[in-house]
């Protein structure tokens, strides 16, 4: 899924941590498989080279449920989160390579791709039809907390009650470690380029995601483009903002803190205040300042602030 996965976990003895460990990672490899369209024939991708064609196909457990979810989602945030932004991903990843914008006309072509309005689900027999050519569906914010959850499944069935598994920054826990009340997990909290504030979150049977721009971004004629992109207008944000989710799982807290960024913060931490269990953090570098904007459940979370120098 184009990033790295790593799991800490606690066990009665070596033998059952390598045995667990590797289980977890191999599932994680599976869905790899079945859900990266950085693999030419990845499921996904084979799905996706039927754009337009009108066929209507098979699609496995794994990818079905996330689809569905996809589009559930795509409903509820009315756009703000859509599975189908792939044709915008390509031309970003090649604008960061070239170092210019998608031109007008790449992007109006592009668009004609985009919406998942075009995803059609058939409940009945769990077949997937892309209804219009060239769509490419984009896993980036919704895969990765799949896969963490899994993975985490997998080292319950192996007996491994206490465990962080972190893929690529979408972060789910389970039990906490022996003799403390939660997994520690420092968060950024001053500004998107900044880490010299750290505010540590303890969690147990939870999941945390952060979006931004602090490691992936794109800067031209002086405007700071994010890798998340608005799937309204094809472009990546400008408003330089991290948004933290928790929530009560992965794939939760992974599609959500990126619609949460495409809303901005009075909508996206409504939507996180509509979302059972979830919290939100939304921080914008304003000129000088950093404003941060909490949301109700966000503010009752066990938190403390460490170092500041």
């Amino acid at each position: 899924m184009g990033t790295l996965f790593r799991i800490a976990l606690y066990a009665s003895d070596s033998t059952q941590a390598g045995q667990a460990a590797r289980a977890a990672f191999n599932r994680v490899a599976e869905l790899n498989h079945i859900l990266s369209d950085y693999e030419p024939n990845s499921e996904l991708n084979q799905l996706c080279r039927t754009a337009g064609t009108g066929q209507w196909v098979p699609v496995s457990k794994e990818l079905w449920f996330v689809l569905k979810k996809s589009v559930a989602v795509s409903e509820r945030t009315k756009g703000a989160f859509d599975v189908t932004v792939g044709p915008y991903v390509q031309l970003w990843r090649r604008a960061r390579r070239q170092g210019e914008l998608p031109t007008p006309d790449a992007l109006a072509q592009a668009r004609k791709a985009v919406g998942y309005q075009h995803l059609k689900l058939n409940n009945k027999n769990k077949t997937v039809q892309l209804a219009v050519p060239n769509m490419q569906l984009d896993m980036g914010a919704i895969g990765k907390g799949y896969a963490v959850d899994e993975a985490l499944k997998i080292l319950r069935k192996h007996g491994i009650k206490s465990a962080l598994i972190d893929g690529g920054g979408n972060i789910v826990v389970s039990r906490p470690p022996p003799g403390t009340k939660g997994w520690a997990v420092s968060l950024g909290i001053t500004a998107p380029t900044d880490n010299t504030r750290q505010l540590k979150l303890l969690l147990k049977h939870q999941g945390v995601a952060t979006s931004g721009d602090l490691y992936q971004y794109l800067i031209l004629d002086g405007v700071r483009y994010s890798h998340i992109l608005n799937p309204f207008t094809g472009l990546g944000l400008t408003d330089q903002s991290r948004v933290t989710i928790v929530a009560r799982n992965g794939l939760t807290a992974d599609w959500l803190s990126t619609a949460v960024s495409v809303l901005g913060p009075t909508d996206g931490l409504a939507l996180a205040d509509k979302t059972p269990g979830a919290a939100a953090s939304f921080i914008r570098q304003e000129k000088d300042q950093t404003p941060q904007w909490l949301s109700r459940r966000f503010k009752k979370l066990n938190t403390s602030l460490l170092g500041t120098e």
